[in-house]
């Protein structure tokens, strides 16, 4: 089964979906089976998260602590590496899915939900990951035929999406005519954030450095009444008010013969046709920017209301949900090797949980058994024979093998640095 690695429920539903299925009891006991599976890897995840906060805080804009001496270039590039490899792999392990470039790119191309049109110079970025997780079909209602209809659309939704961006620095864009005080971001930066429920078509304003741009159709509105209005002033007012003087102009050029005379009338009439000229150029100077303005509006308040993170503040989303994924699909394979009748191949393990929440509770996803069945191997809760075959360790002996292994950390941690050297 191809899709999605998302598993669409809590860990707790999880947690109470298999022990629905066990005996009476076993209730308790596999409940506390998976609590203590699940603060083991927590603590595993604690240290990514320590990790993580050490790569990044070279590039951290909000940090607000002293910096004992200065990162040179080299080890700047490789604490950058290490963080968009660290990244990247917490992003795997909460279960999303990269998006490619030109994924992003057709979004560029495709109607947008948001009805502005967006421009992004890709050529600013060093490097772009956009990652997301959930994706959905849903529905909604949008107007048609300059508002006078509506209709219902469908379209692709993501209900997270990753953003990392690094920018390159300011000698490219002083290399390209842009000043760096007219940039709405500062040269070498690194941006991380976090999004919720964006449209696949929208994905081009979460970038950065998007700039509103008129459609056509915008241009079109804003152009023909425009050119309209434009042409009825120049014919009713502006000319005829604007005739004296050309004529008077005929006759200094020897164009026309007859002399002509400029009178107070005359003059407070040219007066007024430039002034109604002046002011029909005003309003549409205005209209544009008010349009524009609009625009702006829009697309401010999409991102407000989307935005879930940002910076440093990501990596306790993406460790959470990677946690949360890690804890479920530890229990799914525990518990469906547990209940099986008898031993089973990875693949058949896959199988019988898709196929479960297909059946039961109407989920489809691809579960990742390799990732469910590695940390069982790892914890030494399942045994393998010579076929490849897989079965899970008792409950008791489980519980027993998972306090071992705490206690074997915390003799680690009391440890001298010198001991544990």
């Amino acid at each position: 089964m191809t899709g999605e690695r998302f598993i669409p429920f809590r860990k707790t539903n999880i947690v109470t979906m298999c022990a629905d299925e066990v005996p009476a009891e076993e209730r308790e006991s596999f409940e506390g089976f998976a609590e203590l599976l699940a603060s083991l890897l927590h603590h595993e995840f604690r240290g990514r998260l320590e990790a993580l906060k050490d790569s990044y805080y070279p590039f951290n804009p909000d940090a607000d602590t002293r910096t004992i001496g200065e990162l040179s270039a080299d080890e700047r590039h490789q604490a950058q590496q290490r963080l968009v490899d660290e990244l990247s792999e917490l992003a795997e392990a909460a279960n999303f899915e990269r998006i490619s470039t030109d994924d992003l790119n057709r979004a560029f191309d495709e109607e947008s939900l948001v009805k502005v049109r967006l421009e992004a110079d890709f050529d600013d970025f060093e490097q772009v990951l956009f990652y997301r997780r959930g994706e959905h079909t849903s529905q909604e209602e949008v107007k048609h035929l300059f508002g006078l209809r509506r209709r219902t659309i469908e379209f692709s939704n993501y209900a997270k999406v990753l953003v990392y961006v690094k920018f390159k620095d300011a000698a490219h864009f002083e290399a390209n005519g842009k000043k760096i005080d007219d940039l709405l971001f500062k040269p070498a930066s690194t941006i991380i954030k976090l999004f919720q429920d964006v449209p696949r078509a929208d994905l081009e304003m979460l970038f950065p450095n998007a700039r509103v741009r008129m459609r056509g159709i915008d241009k079109l509105l804003i152009g023909v009444p425009a050119v309209i209005s434009g042409i009825i002033i120049v014919v009713t007012k502006l000319i005829a008010a604007l005739l004296p003087l050309l004529l008077l102009l005929g006759f200094w050029l020897g164009v026309h013969r007859e002399p002509v005379q400029l009178d107070h009338g005359k003059l407070l009439a040219i007066v007024a046709g430039l002034a109604a000229f002046g002011g029909y150029l005003v309003r549409q100077f205005s209209t544009f920017k008010n349009r524009k303005i609009q625009f702006m509006k829009s697309l401010s308040e999409n991102l407000y209301f989307r935005n879930l993170d940002n910076d440093a503040g990501v990596f306790h989303h993406l460790l959470d949900a990677a946690e949360e994924e890690e804890v479920k699909e530890a229990v799914l394979a525990y518990h469906f090797l547990r209940t099986a009748e008898r031993p089973l191949t990875a693949e058949e393990l896959d199988g019988r949980i898709e196929g479960w929440f297909a059946d039961k509770w109407d989920a489809t996803f691809d579960f990742e058994v390799d990732d469910g069945v590695g940390k069982l191997r790892r914890l030494e809760l399942v045994e393998e024979d010579e076929r490849g075959r897989l079965s899970a360790v008792t409950l008791d002996e489980a519980k027993r093998r998972l306090d071992e292994t705490w206690d074997n950390l915390f003799t680690y941690h009391a440890q001298p640095r010198a001991a544990k050297a």
